[in-house]
């Protein structure tokens, strides 16, 4: 129960209480609950968009993104500014750590932010209701399994953080419940679909995992909040074009 708290803490703005001591390694023991806590998250907006069907669309998303910015405290979307800010040009590993950890949002991060934001809107009042619904649970739910995936298959690329914890002490328990966790949501709201999403989807943030790597040796708490981000542009991108494809051909 304390580790699922901690994951609830960590993900979300809900004032969790955890009355028992918390070790280094309960973090990276919490992850196995990180796509729980997705979906949980995921429950919400998806909510809204079957209870609030009788307002036009384009006022649906902007709510969407308003309530899941203020669930989260915005935490991964300003991962995602500190990456784009220090992934930005051709510095040396030491200088973008220290472009990322700068409080301060810099130019590409502000126009990263904008970019994203306004991306996953478009998609959002782009996508049919019936399929919208669905696939805000279940981007949610892998963009935390991302999360779990970039923990336990990298190192951590400061040699010190509280992020470092997460990191450190993820083992394969965690990736593989959480992998099973997902396979099977993914499968319950869209079937064989929902398995060829996840595999496109998954595809995008490997790539996106491979190139941080690439850039700083391993994950920091933004690289991995960066991670979540673009899991949700993917989930939502590729639900679009099958709707599409789907549209055209029947």
């Amino acid at each position: 129960m304390k580790r699922f708290l901690i994951a609830l803490q960590f993900l979300t703005v809900l004032p969790v209480k955890i009355k028992s001591e918390i070790a280094e390694e309960d973090f990276g023991k919490s992850l196995l609950y990180f796509p729980v806590v997705g979906m949980l998250i995921g429950f919400v907006p998806a909510g809204m968009v079957l209870l609030l069907g009788f307002l036009p669309i384009a006022v649906v998303g902007v709510l969407i993104l308003i309530i899941s910015i203020v669930m989260t405290g915005g935490i991964h979307l300003d991962g995602f500014a500190d990456t784009c800010d220090g992934f930005y040009g051709q510095c040396p590993k030491e200088k973008i750590l220290e472009i990322m950890r700068d409080s301060r949002v810099g130019v590409m991060g502000a126009v990263g932010m904008f970019c994203l934001l306004a991306l996953k809107l478009t998609l959002i009042i782009s996508l049919p209701p019936d399929v919208l619904w669905k696939l805000l649970i279940m981007m949610t739910v892998f963009a935390r399994w991302s999360q779990v995936f970039a923990c336990c298959t990298s190192g951590y690329a400061r040699e010190e953080g509280k992020a470092g914890y997460f990191v450190k002490y993820a083992d394969k328990t965690e990736l593989l419940v959480g992998s099973v966790f997902t396979v099977i949501s993914f499968l319950l709201l869209m079937r064989f679909k929902g398995i060829v999403l996840l595999v496109l989807s998954f595809a995008v943030v490997l790539l996106f995992i491979s190139y941080a790597k690439k850039k700083i040796g391993g994950m920091t708490g933004d690289t991995i909040g960066a991670t979540s981000e673009i899991a949700e542009i993917a989930v939502l991108l590729f639900g679009l074009i099958y709707s599409e494809v789907q549209a055209a051909w029947f």
